[in-house]
């Protein structure tokens, strides 16, 4: 298993919805994951309508794919991109750090995400 930011084994972010790249409800990623869906983030009303006004729609449920739209209040795993977009623009999600994978570290700093800590 890989490690999460915390340096710890990850620890899984959401069985239901299901999330993850590999929907196995870890935010565990590989080179298929172009993505980088590495965040485990609490959604946010202001979170998932920043994300629909990107071009992300992550609200509307796609049966094809299996995804059942997501509301504020459910867990996802976020392209480690994105998350850092709508930090720039002040509408980053909280973040769970055990269940978020340690290649976010790549992209953004473990402050950054301890300022979004979400707190059980």
């Amino acid at each position: 298993m890989p490690n999460n930011v915390l340096g710890t084994a990850l620890e899984p972010c959401c069985f239901a919805p299901k999330t993850g790249f590999y929907r196995d409800g870890y935010c565990k990623t590989g080179d298929m994951d172009t993505g980088t869906h590495v965040v485990c983030a609490l959604m946010t009303k202001e979170f998932l309508a920043f994300s629909l006004s990107r071009g992300n729609d992550l609200i509307t449920p796609i049966p094809y794919y299996n995804f059942p739209g997501l509301i504020p209040g459910d867990k996802w795993c976020l392209c480690v991109s994105r998350w850092k977009e709508a930090y720039d623009a002040h509408v980053a999600p909280p973040v769970i750090l055990e269940a978020t994978h340690e290649k976010a570290l790549k992209t953004v700093s473990f402050d950054m995400l301890l300022e979004h800590k979400h707190t059980h």
